[in-house]
């Protein structure tokens, strides 16, 4: 399985979180990003996003259909976010799209095996892989990438 998890683009600040739309940076951001991603993924993948504006208008970004999941809804637990994407056994790609802290907390926890609050750059994301080499599981990182290095 390769799990991908891209945090939503620069947003606009308001108090309906929810409804918190790109500004034009983060439609920017996302935009490259996006097309970064198109030249790598396979021809099939998942894309799954939180149901946050911001969230689905950087998934719109890819020009690919997606899901809605209220499990990467802002301040998702590792465990959702895990069982959202069927974490290891999924096959092929899967991309979620959200937020951060969470979105740092998961990849902290699972490149490194231990809760952490590492940082996803907004637009930004975490690409990885899982194997299994000689009996044990391991957590590849294939690209971490951050939108203004693109």
């Amino acid at each position: 399985m390769e799990l991908i998890l891209w945090r939503h683009a620069d947003a606009e600040e308001g108090e309906r979180d929810l409804e918190r739309k790109l500004t034009g940076k983060g439609r920017k951001q996302a935009a490259r990003v996006a097309q970064w991603l198109q030249h790598r993924l396979p021809s099939k993948f998942t894309l799954i996003s939180s149901p946050a504006r911001r969230a689905r208008e950087t998934a719109d970004a890819l020009e690919a259909r997606y899901k809605i999941s209220d499990r990467l809804a802002p301040g998702a637990q590792f465990k959702d976010l895990i069982e959202a994407a069927g974490w290891p056994g999924h096959k092929g790609v899967l991309i979620l799209v959200g937020h951060q802290p969470d979105f740092g907390r998961a990849a902290a926890a699972l490149v490194s095996g231990r809760p952490s609050d590492w940082s996803v750059k907004k637009g930004g994301l975490w690409w990885l892989d899982n194997r299994e080499r000689d009996g044990d599981a391991q957590v590849v990182v294939r690209a971490v990438i951050a939108p203004d290095l693109i």
